[in-house]
C-alpha cells in the first residue's frame, strides 16, 4: 500500500507540476478542470445521487466552469473569494459540531461551493498574476509539504486526536509536523522567487493550517454516507478528491494572503 501510494503520488505530482509550470494557461485550466470534475463526480456520491443525477451534477458544474472561464472578471473574482471564505467559516463550524446528518441537497450545494471557486481562483492566479505559474506551484508545494509532514509526523508521533468524530486518524502532532514542513517549503519558495521570506513563511503556515479544514470537511461528508475513500481512481490514495481536498480550502486562503501581504497586486 505504501509503495502504491508513493508511486501514484510521484506520477500525480509530476503531471500536475508539468501542467502548472510549463503549460500555457488554457492548457493548465483544462488539466485542472479534468481533475476538479473528477472530484465533482466523486462528490456526487457524498450526496447519494443516482447515476443519472451524478451525470447531471457533473455536467452542471462543467457548464459553470466554462461560463466562469469566459466571463469571470474582477468583480466576479471578488464574489468567488467572499463566497469561498464564507463557506469555509461555515465548514469549520460544521466540523466542530459533528456528528450530525446532512441532506443530499445540502451536500450537493456544498460541493459546488467547495470545488468551483477553488478551481476558478487557482486558474485565475495561474493566468493573470505576475509570476502566476510560480505562485500556483508554490501553493501546491506548500500543501504537498503539509500533507507529507502531517502523514510522517502523525505516523511517528501521533497521540492526540485532532477531530476523532470526523477523522480518527488525524492528530495534533501530525498537524504540527505538517505546519513545520509547509513553513520550510514556503521559505524555499521565497528564496526561489525572490519574495520576502518572513511574509511567505507566515502565509505558508496559515495556508497549511487552513488546508486541514479542506481535508476534514471531505472526511465529514464521507462519514455522513459511510464512505472510506472518495473513489478508487488513484491507487494508494483513493479518489481524486482525496488528493485535492486540502487544496479546495487552501486556494482561497492563499490568494487572500497574497493580497493582504502585498505579495501580488
Amino acid at each position: 500500500m505504501l509503495a502504491a501510494r508513493i508511486i501514484t503520488g510521484v506520477i500525480f505530482g509530476t503531471a500536475l507540476t508539468g501542467a502548472i509550470l510549463f503549460a500555457p494557461s488554457p492548457v493548465t485550466a483544462g488539466v485542472l478542470a479534468v481533475l476538479w470534475l473528477a472530484g465533482v463526480w466523486e462528490w456526487a456520491a457524498f450526496a447519494n445521487l443516482p447515476a443519472a443525477g451524478r451525470v447531471g451534477y457533473t455536467i452542471l458544474c462543467a457548464a459553470a466552469m466554462a461560463l466562469g472561464w469566459s466571463w469571470l472578471g474582477d468583480q466576479g473574482l471578488s464574489v468567488l473569494v467572499v463566497a469561498a471564505l464564507a463557506w469555509w467559516i461555515l465548514a469549520l463550524v460544521l466540523v466542530l459540531r459533528y456528528p450530525r446528518s446532512f441532506s443530499s441537497t445540502f451536500v450537493a450545494l456544498a460541493g459546488i461551493v467547495v470545488l468551483l471557486p477553488s478551481w476558478a481562483l487557482l486558474v485565475r492566479l495561474h493566468g493573470d498574476a505576475a509570476r502566476g505559474a510560480e505562485l500556483a506551484f508554490t501553493l501546491l508545494i506548500i500543501v504537498w509539504a503539509a500533507d507529507v509532514g502531517a502523514y510522517a509526523f502523525g505516523r511517528l508521533l501521533g497521540r492526540t486526536k485532532l477531530a476523532p468524530a470526523v477523522s480518527p486518524g488525524k492528530t495534533w502532532e501530525g498537524v504540527t509536523g505538517g505546519v513545520v514542513t509547509a513553513g520550510l517549503a514556503a521559505g524555499l519558495a521565497a528564496a526561489w522567487l525572490g519574495l520576502p521570506m518572513s511574509r511567505l513563511v507566515v502565509l505558508g503556515i496559515a495556508t497549511a493550517l487552513i488546508s486541514v479544514l479542506g481535508d476534514l470537511t471531505q472526511s465529514m461528508f464521507k462519514r455522513n454516507v459511510g464512505l472510506k475513500d472518495s473513489g478508487k481512481l488513484l491507487p494508494g490514495h483513493g479518489g481524486v478528491l482525496d488528493r485535492i481536498d486540502s487544496l479546495t480550502a487552501a486556494v482561497p486562503a492563499f490568494i487572500v494572503g497574497l493580497w493582504a501581504l502585498n505579495l501580488i497586486g
